[in-house]
């Protein structure tokens, strides 16, 4: 297999396993809000917020830089000095997720409020596990293979989602069995929820030590046969640092922005609208576990599906072939709006039928299903700017990213402190600013690319036409679905299944519409699917279905 073969197989398979573990990561969701409601998924929320930041300053940005590095050893067959590096950042990510799980667990009271305190600090031994974690993926990765970084994240899903369920169950009856009030019920649900967390980075971590054990020897005989000099540690130390501190940085500012919202919105709230914290807990838990939840998952199938050409891109710029790279990219934007444009107008159409299937507490299935509508045009916002981030990367403009969020970021916060302060909006103002924040970053990244080169958008097949498709889309699924609904009720006496059956028949109609549509209307032709990741087999998918002509 070439290596430009192996790479894109390589990427795939990352892919896959990402959208398998969001797929994992959505459905057990369902039973887990059941059991510690809404406003346990407002605590926890709170609490992962921070332990994200942190985690990403201590040890997320780890296996990137780590392979970055390493692969460059690699690359010249330094072997020792490879292993020595490896060694390094094993104690650099312990000191630093050391002290960052310290910072969380005595900082707690100062970084979240109330019944997030407790929930957090169950979360600061995972900054210091996940470090060790970090590195064993990058290792392998430099290496070429993606294999057990895809297979510990599936574990590690698995894990969690089992985990996060039974633990919120059992400390849930545990409550009950104290006699605890409802608030105190949620704290415990929300901190069973943080040890599925925990127990998915552990089991992760040890799978990925037996993989590494098992190639321990194969590694020891060309590190013996490895003749080079061999790098100081002091100099490795810096090299790490001095790599390492970008790739924190660009992903802290650009992942800052749903920590501030949590803060702020708890905030003044709580202390300037005098709403009782629970109350407080309760919306920002619909909010950032329900509605935020679903409209995430077609952007990590966006992304994912994108990141199978990502290298190609990084390859044939570094090679001075503008030509070639511009084409890539515009490939790219072809791709990311046909997912991400029905993807959000289908949300839109569909969105209450879909949190009552998701999340079928009756209580607030309207106002999640309200938030995720407005929500519904970041997929197209999020998808944009999360592919164009990693094309200014791959052509080397690493800070125009982190200028971008940072202005963006600089601007939803203004805007959220005034529509918090001034206005009556609740949770529907988290809902503007993250519209306001993906569009920021959507439109400044596309700018930065643009200084750069010089990519032919066909406006009509890459906007126009994939929406009015969607459009009819839409509109078609939502006719099916009530039509369906009304037919099922004299049959079926429980609305879930009345909703599930109704849901099941209205997105394989506006499957088929949008598959026909885009067809029909020329927005995509045949060459142009093939062209794309497993496009031979869709091309040969739509032929058999007799909706592209043979």
């Amino acid at each position: 297999m070439s290596k430009k073969k192996n790479m894109i197989v390589q990427g795939s398979v990352l892919a896959t396993a990402g959208i398998i573990s969001r797929i994992i990561g959505l459905l057990y969701r369902a039973p887990l809000t059941g059991i510690i409601g809404d406003e346990g998924n407002g605590y926890y929320s709170t609490a992962y917020n921070i332990y994200s930041i942190v985690l990403l300053i201590s040890a997320y940005s780890i296996p990137s830089a780590m392979s970055k590095i390493i692969s460059q050893k690699l690359a010249v067959h330094e072997y020792r000095n490879a292993q020595r590096i490896f060694h390094c950042a094993l104690i650099y990510v312990c000191v630093v997720g050391g002290i960052g799980s310290l910072f969380v667990f005595f900082g707690a009271p100062f970084l979240v409020d109330g019944y997030s305190i407790p929930v957090l600090r169950f979360f600061a031994p995972v900054i210091l596990i996940f470090g060790p974690l970090g590195v064993l993926r990058g290792y392998f990765q430099a290496h070429r293979t993606m294999v057990p970084t895809s297979v510990s994240q599936l574990v590690e899903q698995f894990l969690n989602a089992f985990v996060s369920v039974g633990a919120a169950y059992f400390l849930v009856k545990f409550a009950i069995s104290k006699g605890s009030d409802d608030s105190t019920r949620a704290m415990y649900g929300a901190i069973g929820s943080s040890l599925g967390t925990g127990s998915g980075v552990v089991i992760a971590l040890i799978f990925m030590y037996f993989v590494y054990s098992i190639n321990k020897d194969y590694i020891n005989r060309k590190v013996i046969h490895d003749h080079h000099e061999n790098m100081q540690y002091k100099e490795i130390f810096r090299l790490i640092i001095m790599i390492v501190t970008p790739f924190i940085l660009s992903t802290a500012i650009y992942n800052l922005s749903t920590t501030m919202n949590s803060t702020l919105f708890s905030k003044i709230m709580t202390y300037s609208k005098n709403i009782p914290h629970n109350e407080v807990v309760t919306r920002y838990g619909v909010f950032s576990q329900k509605a935020v939840v679903i409209a995430n998952f077609p952007i990590s199938i966006a992304a994912a599906t994108a990141a199978t050409i990502m290298p190609s891109i990084s390859t044939y710029f570094a090679q001075k072939n503008y030509e070639r790279t511009e084409a890539l990219v515009e490939k790219v934007y072809r791709m990311i709006n046909m997912i991400a444009i029905p993807s959000a107008v289908g949300l839109f159409a569909l969105a209450d039928p879909i949190i009552m299937l998701l999340f079928p507490q009756r209580a607030t299935i309207h106002e999640a299903g309200f938030l995720m509508q407005m929500l519904a045009v970041t997929v197209v916002f999020y998808s944009l700017s999360t592919v164009s981030n990693a094309i200014l990367q791959g052509i080397g403009r690493v800070n125009a990213p982190v200028l971008n969020a940072t202005f963006a970021l600089i601007v939803q916060t203004a805007l959220l402190v005034v529509l918090l302060l001034f206005t009556n909006l609740g949770n529907k103002a988290l809902a503007i600013v993250t519209i306001t924040y993906s569009f920021l970053m959507c439109v400044l990244n596309e700018h930065s690319i643009s200084k750069v080169l010089n990519v032919k958008q066909d406006i009509m097949k890459m906007y126009l036409l994939p929406a009015g498709v969607s459009a009819v889309m839409g509109t078609v699924a939502w006719g099916v679905y009530e039509l369906f609904k009304l037919l099922f009720e004299k049959f079926i006496s429980r609305d879930y299944f009345v909703n599930l059956f109704a849901v099941m028949i209205a997105v394989f109609v506006a499957v088929i519409i949008y598959a026909v549509g885009m067809v029909r209307t020329n927005a995509v032709t045949e060459e142009e699917l093939k062209s794309f990741p497993k496009g031979h087999t869709l091309v040969g998918l739509l032929k058999k279905v007799h909706i592209m002509k043979s």
